[in-house]
Order: structure tokens, then sequence, then C-alpha cells
């Protein structure tokens, strides 16, 4: 990095400083693994029956357990892709009104877990249901590995539970689909866009954002016509800004398209799309009669429902990561 001519070139100056980044964490992480070691080796050789001191050993390894735990879960991430900012969808699906309000509650869950694992999520475009809940949403989240950790929430989420819309207080199914996918920056990668294939429509957003957003055209919506895909951007007030960023969304699906092309022998990213719909979940989250979590990937079970959905899914994420690991 200290050659006068390194930063020359932007896409191998990048490709460098990242991975001198990912160098750098791993290793502050295992000097912060091993100071917590001999911390705790210390304690133990010293701990009494003294409830205070009983108590801060307890404690200290409490923190080593769960850095030990996460430490194990960046081992796993090794992937080209991994350490990359992530684009994740959500679709509803089978169910009415409650698949709508399933597809917000997946769109809270994300959200509330990005926050607690040191991302940064943003809204990129949201369609709101008809009555209740949301038809799809677009969220961009950044922060190191966000694609490696959340590629394990790829597929179709079942909710099983006493609908709110029902008032005969009977038990509902719905489905909602989630994907996702690396967010590459345009000096990522050489990908030529003709602007002749693009479709370019502007319309009044129709999400929160105060009523300067509601009250002009400032959301736009891309169509790049040969590969069929369609971006949405409305989460900022200028429509300048909206169609840079739908623009660099549609970037990274082209180069997910043309890597998967490329890849035809591997198991891809896409094929854990699947009807959204019975017999194609990848995740049960069950409200009633019991209160459980399962992977049907891992047979991985949490009890606390509420608990994942509020943002805990490390366990799943760990579990699904370790289990991709062995294959």
């Amino acid at each position: 990095m200290l050659d006068p001519d390194f930063w020359n070139d932007t896409e191998k100056s990048q490709q460098i400083t990242r991975k001198r980044k990912n160098m750098l964490d791993s290793l502050e992480n295992w000097q912060e693994l091993n100071k917590l070691w001999l911390d705790i080796k210390e304690l133990f050789s010293i701990i009494s029956s003294d409830d205070d001191e009983y108590n801060q050993f307890i404690a200290e390894v409490q923190v080593f357990e769960e850095k030990l735990d996460k430490a194990e879960l960046n081992f796993y991430l090794s992937g080209e892709d991994d350490p990359r900012d992530a684009i994740l969808e959500i679709h509803s699906g089978a169910g009415g009104t409650d698949a709508c309000d399933w597809a917000e509650m997946l769109l809270r869950m994300y959200i509330r877990w990005a926050e607690q694992n040191d991302f940064v999520s943003k809204i990129v475009d949201i369609q709101p249901g008809d009555e209740a809940g949301i038809k799809s949403a677009v969220v961009e989240i950044t922060g190191n590995y966000a694609f490696g950790y959340l590629k394990s929430e790829i597929g179709v989420h079942r909710l099983v539970r006493i609908s709110p819309f029902d008032t005969n207080k009977r038990r509902h199914t719905s489905f909602a689909s989630v994907f996702v996918y690396p967010f590459r920056l345009e000096d990522d990668f050489e990908i030529e866009i003709d602007p002749g294939d693009l479709r370019i429509d502007t319309y009044r957003a129709s999400g929160h954002g105060g009523q300067h957003i509601n009250v002009t055209d400032s959301a736009v919506r891309i169509t790049h016509i040969p590969s069929k895909i369609v971006v949405q951007c409305q989460s900022e007030r200028s429509q300048h800004q909206n169609k840079q960023t739908a623009m660099k969304i549609l970037r990274s699906r082209l180069y997910q398209q043309e890597k998967e092309k490329a890849e035809r022998t591997k198991e891809q990213i896409h094929k854990s799309k699947r009807k959204i719909e019975w017999g194609s979940q990848i995740r049960s989250y069950v409200i009633h009669p019991y209160n459980m979590v399962k992977d049907h990937r891992t047979e991985k079970q949490v009890g606390d429902a509420q608990g994942v959905l509020d943002g805990n899914l490390n366990p799943f994420i760990s579990s699904y990561l370790s289990e991709q690991n062995e294959i």
C-alpha cells in the first residue's frame, strides 16, 4: 500500500485493502480471545467460595464463549462474496393479509438482527399490503460479512399462529420468501449496461418518509429488458439519488446472474428460491399451539419464538454455516 502506484488500479487496490481489513479483524479477534482466556485461567486459579468472585468468573466465561462462538462463525465465512454488504428482499406469499403481515414481521426481525450485530440497515424499497403489512421490501444491510451471515436466510419462511385478522380466532399458516445477494460496487466488477436496454419509470413513493417524499414522483423503477430484472428505490427524497441506488442494485443482480450462469454445475443460490407455499419452507415459526422455531435444513430448534422474531437469529445462522462447512 506504500507503493506510489498502488491506487492507480482501483479494483486491485480495493481488493487488497478489503483483504487487509479482514486479516486485521481476524488478528484482533484472536488477540482479544487470547487475553480473555488468560484472564479466565488467572481467575480460576484464585477463585474462592466468595459469591462475588464466583459470579465474576462465570460472567467472564460467558463473554469468552460468546466471542468464541462468533470467531468460529467467522471461520466458516470464506466465500468470495461473504465479506460484502447484502441486499435482502422479502416477498409475501400464500396467506393473503396474514402473509403481508408476516412479511412485515420478517422485515422487523432482520432490522433488529442488524442492530444487535452492529450492521446498518436501510430500507431501499417497500410495497405496502392492501389491508395490512407489506407485499415486498428491499433492504440494504451494510457491514463486514453481512452477505456471509445472511445467505443462510434464503428461502421460504412459514408462520403458524392465531390470525389477528380472523374474527373467529382460527389458526392460520402464512408464507413469505427471503432472498439475499451480495452488494457490489461498480468498481468491483466490469459489467456493461446498454442504456437502450433500460426502461426507467418514476412514481410517487408509497412508503413512510414525510410529506415531500409522498407528494413528488421521486421513486424510481428500472426494468432491464433483456434479463427482465426489475429494481426499485424510494428511500431518498431525490429522484437522482434513488436512480443511482437502483442502478447499483441492478448491477449487483446482473453480476449475480452472470456468476450463476458460469457456475451451473454447482449448487446455486437461486435454487433455494421455491414456490412460496406448503412444502417449500426452510424454517417454521410456530406461535400457536406451541412456541418454537425450527430450521428444516439443520433441525435446529429454539423454544423462544418471540426472541427469534426480536432478532435472535444467530443460533440458526451458526447452525447452517457449520453444517455447510462440514459438507
